[in-house]
């Protein structure tokens, strides 16, 4: 797929590195999953100059890239594992970044970004990589998204199709709780999605929420 650019909003990154980590998410997450994780990365990028963050200075804009594009790595074969998704894709992403070379303060820095991507209240006090990669990910459930104009949000969804993405996460997340318990500790996303989906109508407080928020499910 090309990468598209879209007026407005910042362009990917085109490093070596963010094309390899763009690749592995395209060669083996879902269409919605990976298009959510691309649209995260675009809003974080949004909020980032919003709030008058400065790329280089602030923050580093690849390695938000890699954390947002990365984010959801737990949810494929290969990083199905035995923690909660969330670590799972933490740890999946940091061996595939150290296998890159990337320097290991900038790798502890993705793991824990991806780790607390779903843990609000924690991630906004982590540092602005942690918080821009938990914002970018809720904005795209419609959280928080009020300064991103119409057309700049119809312009990013026409690139990256939403594709009924909060159910595919949903049953991501549920289908890979139901192999291995393990990974649905109590009180964490994927046990409350597991509970939810058992009782009718079955349909999730992530769906839900995604299907009354600004851009739908």
């Amino acid at each position: 797929m090309t990468e598209m650019t879209i007026a407005g909003v910042p362009p990917l990154p085109d490093s070596p590195l963010a094309r390899r980590a763009l690749a592995l998410v395209r060669e083996t997450e879902s269409t919605p999953t990976a298009n959510h994780s691309v649209r995260s990365y675009l809003f974080a990028r949004l909020c980032a100059d919003h709030r008058g963050a400065q790329p280089g200075r602030d923050y580093d804009p690849e390695l938000l890239f890699l954390a947002c594009v990365l984010h959801d790595i737990g949810l494929t074969e290969a990083g199905d594992r035995e923690q909660r998704f969330e670590v799972d894709g933490a740890d999946a992403a940091a061996e595939f970044l150290t296998a890159q070379g990337v320097p290991s303060a900038d790798v502890d820095d993705v793991w824990e970004a991806i780790a607390l991507h779903t843990s609000p209240g924690i991630a906004e006090r982590r540092g602005t990589l942690c918080a821009l990669v938990h914002t970018g990910t809720g904005m795209d459930f419609g959280l928080g998204t009020d300064f991103v104009d119409d057309a700049t949000g119809a312009a990013i969804h026409a690139a990256y199709p939403r594709l009924s993405m909060a159910t595919t996460l949903t049953d991501e997340i549920v289908a890979q709780a139901r192999r291995r318990p393990e990974k649905a500790p109590r009180f964490s996303v994927a046990a409350e999605l597991v509970r939810e989906r058992a009782v009718p109508p079955h349909t999730t407080w992530m769906e839900t929420n995604a299907g009354a928020g600004r851009w739908g499910n």
